[in-house]
């Protein structure tokens, strides 16, 4: 799962360079346009199979949180000192480890109902 993880990171890092013009601190999107380019473009290259990250080791979680964190941050120009769990409140968006249980959650629930 490790190798996988790092793959994730990897592929994510070159997505958002290369859409870093658009999604960077200098962009002159709003952050409306920005925060729905992350959820349409980048998300999915991580929440694909993420089923199965329930039973892999934090580190490796930890790993696509600190992404998350980078791009959120360098979306809104944040300064330094705002705290990384104020940014997902005010931005509404779900850290790592909540989309994790969320997609655990309805894959259960779909796999009861067949």
């Amino acid at each position: 799962m490790e190798r996988t993880c790092k793959e994730e990171k990897r592929t994510t890092r070159i997505k958002f360079k290369k859409m870093y013009w658009l999604l960077g601190r200098t962009s002159q999107l709003s952050t409306y346009n920005k925060l729905l380019l992350y959820k349409q473009i980048l998300k999915p290259v991580w929440t694909y199979g993420i089923q199965l990250w329930g039973c892999t080791r934090p580190s490796n979680v930890e790993i696509i949180q600190r992404f998350q964190n980078k791009v959120l941050r360098s979306s809104v120009d944040a300064p330094w000192y705002v705290r990384n769990s104020d940014l997902h409140r005010d931005l509404g968006m779900a850290t790592v480890p909540d989309e994790i249980q969320r997609f655990a959650i309805k894959t259960r629930k779909d796999s009861i109902i067949m």
